[in-house]
């Protein structure tokens, strides 16, 4: 792929090639383009558009898209032109689920992610620690106890390796942590601690605490952690930034927090924000988001703000989602409630009645049914509005949930990935029964529900071609499911392309400026090398991200 200066135009003869191709009419310097892609495969994600091989952009703007010559001819004097050599362009991805400074701070911390063994998980946290000053709290990980058979680690297993520095790793979900002996210590954490409401402190048969803390017991320890400077959260979200821009991700949406806000604030102020961030703060807080808005506004097209993030239940693998049956394989519990319901429904009542976006965690099927009822009564009691209740996850629903998140207009903000990889072992903790509406898909596309797409990054990885490929093959990691898990709600590659793009600008209230490539929209867009749309679907795993552009910049080139 080539990139070269285009030769100069005269103006009269740019004027009467304009007067061809625009329909209106006459053209002026305004429409001349300064960013040409010409040469490949536009999809611009625009339902009935006519095929185009090329892409012109003037500012932060869409020009139009159509042949090489037509948009050849709207080339400025000083362009940049970009020869595709039959590359596949479309709207940018946008992520519509991160933890995005805590993906910054992982990337710099210990990856037990793939840690296969107990012998393997202990290892590489004792090397970590082994790297670091003394003192130093370990944190991230992304453990998945599953590899290694379920067995949940101890804090026997790292003691010896961490006496120096507290550790508190947390499993790939975000709803279970293994402390070590001395950050349960710095926590207060003894076998006279009481398990909080909402979470649970795994004991031995002693009743002493293995290090295993799930859901609200976490927060103990996070308590007794230093809060990251300044300095910290900006080099953490440098990290993260780039990191997406590489995997073509052009927009996130943040469950983040007001220190994560105020983070994307000082990096928009010193020009280096370099995408695009809805950035929502936790339910909790809805009163100071009220107010904040109230002050600041919204943000604006680059950085935006007003939603908030609220949780029912907590998450399969750790056997906290919220079911109305027990888990096959833990028949004493059937989930928890992460928050208490009587004080999530009065948030979620305040928080709707101020005209904020409440978007909230359920899991399992009694969560997702719960939610969809306290929804309803919002919208019935505050009246009428374009509110756009989101439910995050929507991962496994009774039989009844998925014509009500139409008949709502609740959107499901789902993680395709998720599928692949709880699909490994989803069934032994729920049964065939409920799996069949697990990651369901192909059944909310039918019901007419607004499907879109994200990664929940760091609990899964933060590339939407992964995610593509995971909505359209639903084949586990694990090579276990060739022909697909639950393969009923596969979708097209078209369908899970929509649901990253404009899917995920409709769930930020950003469809008329985002999420297509259309004459005045932004000129968020991606370059990949093949053509999701004709390339097996299996293979797409292996496409490479050439560009990402940003507001009619290039952030991102690729070797």
């Amino acid at each position: 792929m080539t990139i070269r200066p285009t030769r100069r135009i005269r103006a009269g003869c740019l004027v009467a090639v304009w007067s061809c191709v625009l329909a209106t009419g006459c053209a002026s310097e305004r429409q001349q383009a300064d960013l040409v892609l010409v040469g490949g495969s536009v999809w611009t994600g625009a339902p009935g558009a006519a095929s185009a091989t090329a892409v012109a952009i003037r500012g932060n703007r869409i020009v139009q898209t159509g042949t090489d010559d037509e948009i050849r001819a709207l080339a400025g004097p000083d362009a940049r032109v970009i020869e595709l050599d039959g590359a596949f362009v479309m709207p940018g991805f946008a992520d519509g689920h991160t933890h995005f400074i805590g993906g910054g701070f992982q990337l710099g911390s210990v990856d037990l992610r793939d840690a296969a063994t107990p012998e393997e998980f202990a290892r590489r946290i004792g090397e970590f620690a082994a790297s670091q000053p003394a003192g130093r709290w370990i944190t991230g990980g992304d453990w998945d106890h599953e590899l290694w058979g379920g067995e949940l680690p101890q804090r026997a297993w790292i003691d010896s390796l961490t006496r120096d520095h507290p550790v508190a790793v947390q499993r790939l979900d975000g709803h279970m942590m293994l402390a070590n002996s001395l950050a349960l210590e710095r926590a207060g954490i003894t076998r006279e601690t009481q398990d909080p409401p909402g979470g649970s402190i795994v004991r031995d048969a002693q009743g002493n605490p293995t290090g295993v803390l799930k859901d609200a017991a976490m927060d103990l320890v996070f308590a007794a952690q230093p809060d990251p400077s300044e300095a910290e959260l900006d080099e953490a979200f440098e990290r993260a930034q780039q990191h997406a821009l590489e995997r073509g991700v052009t927009m996130i949406h943040d469950m983040g927090s007001f220190s994560a806000l105020e983070t994307y604030r000082r990096a928009k102020e010193r020009g280096a924000l370099r995408m695009r961030i809805y950035s929502l703060v936790p339910i909790a807080q809805w009163q100071q988001l009220a107010d904040y808005v109230q002050r600041e506004g919204r943000g604006d097209e680059l950085l935006r703000w007003g939603g908030l993030k609220g949780f029912v239940d907590g998450s399969l693998g750790s056997t906290t989602a919220w079911f109305y049956e027990p888990y096959n394989d833990e028949p004493g519990t059937s989930g928890l409630m992460v928050t208490d319901t009587a004080e999530l429904r009065a948030q979620i009542l305040r928080a709707d009645s101020a005209g904020l976006h409440v978007v909230v965690h359920a899991i399992g099927d009694r969560a997702n049914d719960w939610l969809l009822d306290a929804f309803e009564q919002a919208a019935s009691r505050n009246g009428e509005r374009d509110r756009r209740f989101r439910i995050e996850h929507a991962q496994h629903l009774s039989s009844g949930a998925i014509e009500r998140f139409r008949a709502l207009g609740v959107l499901p903000s789902m993680q395709p990935y998720h599928a692949i990889d709880d699909g490994r072992w989803a069934e032994k903790r729920i049964g065939p029964e409920r799996i069949q509406r697990t990651y369901a898909f192909r059944s909310l596309l039918d019901a007419g529900a607004g499907l879109h797409f994200g990664s929940d990054w760091t609990v899964a990885p933060i590339d939407p071609l992964l995610g593509v490929y995971a909505a359209v093959t639903r084949r586990t990691t694990d090579g276990a499911n060739p022909d697909g898990w639950v393969p009923a709600q596969k979708i097209s590659v078209e369908e899970a392309l929509r649901a990253y793009t404009a899917g995920n600008a409709y769930a930020a209230f950003m469809e008329d400026a985002l999420g297509t490539l259309e004459p005045g929209r932004i000129a968020d867009l991606v370059v990949l090398s093949h053509n999701l749309l004709e390339i097996d679907p299996t293979s797409i795993p292996d496409v490479q991200v050439l560009y990402t552009i940003v507001d009619g910049k290039v952030v991102h080139e690729g070797s």
